[in-house]
């Protein structure tokens, strides 16, 4: 199924989160745990309405959030600690299919800013869909919501028309 990419506007939404530094062919292991290690905090805690579980992409080095969206702030442990998606303008695609297929709407999504001259402003995220027993046979209806946040580009004129502009 293509990719069909869209701009939107997001908005900020309470996480309970696993933070680390982890080496992009550890996700496939990581995310899976660190979701069920947040699952089981936020069972435990009693949290009202737990969402989907996310994963968010902080920077190139590998600085990830991986858990699950809450509905109200909360006082986290030594390993799971209160936090949120980032608001603002994003590039978002949805993915259908399995996990292991889900660099395709990264790179489209990549790929479609650098066409329409959107800056990306180095986060990330994943929403993924609450598991479905069906998907289990039929992967390929496995929902995987993907974002990238774009710098502001009022902000970017801005700054670098500042950068370049003499001074007076």
């Amino acid at each position: 199924m293509p990719h069909e990419i869209k701009l939107a506007n997001s908005e900020p939404m309470l996480t309970a989160v696993v933070r680390d530094r982890v080496h992009p062919r550890e996700l496939s292991r990581f995310v899976p745990a660190a979701c069920g290690e947040v699952w089981s905090f936020v069972c435990a805690a009693n949290l009202p309405k737990p969402g989907r579980h996310v994963a968010l992409y902080l920077d190139a080095q590998g600085s990830v959030e991986v858990g699950a969206e809450v509905s109200e702030p909360f006082t986290g442990n030594d390993r799971v600690h209160c936090s949120q998606l980032p608001s603002g303008r994003v590039a978002t695609t949805v993915h259908f299919g399995p996990y292991q297929h889900l660099s395709e709407a990264h790179t489209k999504i990549c790929r479609w800013c650098a066409e329409h001259g959107h800056q990306l402003a180095g986060i990330s995220w994943e929403v993924y869909g609450h598991w479905d027993e069906s998907w289990n046979a039929n992967p390929s209806q496995i929902r995987t919501d993907v974002f990238y946040l774009l710098q502001d580009q009022r902000a970017y004129t801005a700054l670098h028309l500042t950068a370049v502009s003499p001074a007076v």
